[in-house]
């Protein structure tokens, strides 16, 4: 690990430290983004240490913001996207920022936030990230018709092989099921399952559950048979 894995825009934002400094900041973002998902200490510590050491580069800010907002520090990680998005100009934080107001119980806010004039001139992927977030908040309001309509785009029939689609389509599930539509919840969890190559999403337990089966694990215990095998052969024998 050397730093170098980081994508040109944040190598070119390292470039405004020395060269020792901008090395040893690299290494430690590339090591927050590498135990986000196994580590959250070791994450969050080569992430403040990063913003210790470069607290006025975007990328170490939304780094630390990242960690924040997976521990469900929402108003920390608020804190470190707004910097980021003063820091870099770039609007492209605006999901996470829009759903960390509505963790917040700040839902109006949030709707606010998303109906900027920014948040309209996002790309696609981030502005479908968006949608996802501001069908949530409306069904927290309550407003479950109007949950099911901001899903309702272009890109919810024509995006199956856009990678945001199992995560559109399971939202859209979601909203069809506060309607109380059953069948139609059952059909966009299929389709999410269907795209989500990666796991992202437990669509294909919540198809499982509303069709009445129940999944197995056809793995677990197998390393506990494994360790006790002999004991368990003497239990069966008995």
């Amino acid at each position: 690990m050397t730093g170098f894995e980081l994508d040109r825009a944040v190598k070119n934002q390292l470039r405004t430290l020395s060269k020792e400094n901008a090395e040893g900041v690299g290494q430690h973002l590339v090591m927050a983004a590498r135990l986000l998902d196994i580590d959250e200490d070791g994450a969050l510590a080569h992430a403040e240490t990063a913003v210790r050491r470069a607290g006025r580069v975007p990328a170490a800010r939304e780094a630390l913001g990242l960690v924040h907002y997976r521990r469900e520090d929402w108003a920390k990680a608020l804190n470190e996207f707004r910097a980021a998005r003063r820091l870099s100009g770039s609007h492209h934080l605006l999901p996470f920022m829009v759903d960390c107001e509505r963790a917040l119980g700040r839902p109006e806010k949030a709707l606010q936030l998303a109906q900027s004039p920014e948040a309209g001139a996002l790309p696609q992927e981030d502005r479908i990230e968006l949608l996802i977030v501001v069908s949530g908040i409306r069904r927290d309001l309550g407003q479950l018709d109007a949950a099911k309509v901001e899903l309702e785009v272009p890109a919810l029939r024509q995006g199956m092989n856009k990678p945001w689609y199992t995560r559109l389509a399971y939202a859209y599930a979601d909203a069809l099921l506060a309607l109380g539509d059953e069948a139609g919840a059952i059909e966009w969890f299929q389709r999410s399952a269907s795209a989500d190559h990666e796991a992202e999403t437990d669509a294909d337990e919540r198809l499982a559950e509303l069709e009445g089966y129940t999944l197995t694990d056809l793995l677990e215990g197998e390393d506990d048979e494994a360790d006790g095998g002999d004991t368990a052969g003497e239990g069966s024998r008995a």
